[in-house]
């Protein structure tokens, strides 16, 4: 026991150091090779791919690594400098959008957030192109769009390409249509019965992992957890019973399993490989 707990710690120490670099490089000046007009950049492309691709939150990854319209957005983001973006709207859909396809990316170059280790490389040491700069997940949705937007629909909106996620949209965010969508997106999260689930008998709410990993995010908006849930609810009565009664608050074990069909399972182990033997990662 005394030598399982040594090793762990030890393990600890020795990324604790990379753990914290890949929690700090956050860009936030963009110098992009061949600049193209922020007025003419658009999330058409993602739209279509995710459109053909993309069934009831189930991501078909073979049928996205072999379009081409995929490499084409992602190849978009290095010639775009996101700050120059001209309205608040513009900037989170710009990086919302860039969070889900830069999770798909993550998936087809044979990374996966099934593991503590898998959690590593795809949140941390997987990097990303923007702008003439890189950034990883993790960075940007805790040191990016959390802080920067304040807006806790976000946790519902992007997807990090695991069973307990949200459900990817068939379709990318827009400007025009940003409230609604994360609107629609919080209420099918909510009141999915595999993310939460409510026993009024015993005044319990099982909610997902996400509420308890941004529990501060929630609480902030709505001054509780079981508030904020309530607002999003389409059962009338539940969602009076959890403004007005007092409900213990349980958290639901989160599947890290796949959200569709993988590109390719010999490749799946790749984010395992050449990583620390324990990393204690919160999720995304």
């Amino acid at each position: 026991m005394l030598k399982t707990k040594t090793i762990k710690l030890v393990s600890i120490l020795i990324i604790a150091p990379i753990w914290l670099v890949g929690c700090t490089t956050i860009p936030r000046s963009f110098t992009p090779e061949q600049p193209i007009a922020t007025k003419t950049f658009s999330h058409q492309l993602f739209d279509a791919v995710l459109k053909a691709h993309v069934r009831d939150g189930v991501v078909q990854y073979t049928a996205i690594a072999q379009d081409q319209t995929f490499t084409e957005y992602l190849h978009l983001f290095n010639h775009v400098a996101p700050n120059r973006l001209p309205t608040p709207n513009d900037r989170l859909v710009f990086w919302m959008n860039a969070y889900n396809a830069f999770a798909i990316k993550g998936i087809l170059d044979g990374y996966s957030p099934s593991t503590f280790t898998g959690r590593y490389q795809y949140f941390v040491n997987q990097r990303y192109s923007v702008g003439g700069e890189s950034i990883n997940l993790y960075d940007l949705e805790r040191g990016l769009l959390i802080p920067d937007f304040r807006e806790p629909r976000i946790h519902f909106a992007i997807v990090c390409a695991s069973q307990s996620c949200p459900k990817l949209r068939s379709q990318a965010f827009t400007g025009e249509q940003l409230d609604q969508q994360l609107t629609d997106s919080a209420r099918q999260f909510i009141n999915d019965p595999t993310k939460n689930r409510f026993d009024h008998k015993n005044k319990i709410a099982y909610l997902s992992k996400i509420f308890d990993w941004f529990t501060e995010d929630f609480v902030n908006h709505s001054g509780s957890l079981t508030a904020y849930v309530a607002k999003y609810l389409d059962d009338i009565a539940l969602a009076q019973a959890l403004r007005t009664e007092k409900y213990t608050v349980e958290f639901l074990e989160y599947d890290w399993s796949l959200n569709g069909i993988p590109p390719d399972k010999a490749n799946s182990m790749a984010g395992e490989a050449a990583s620390p033997s324990v990393v204690t990662l919160s999720g995304r």
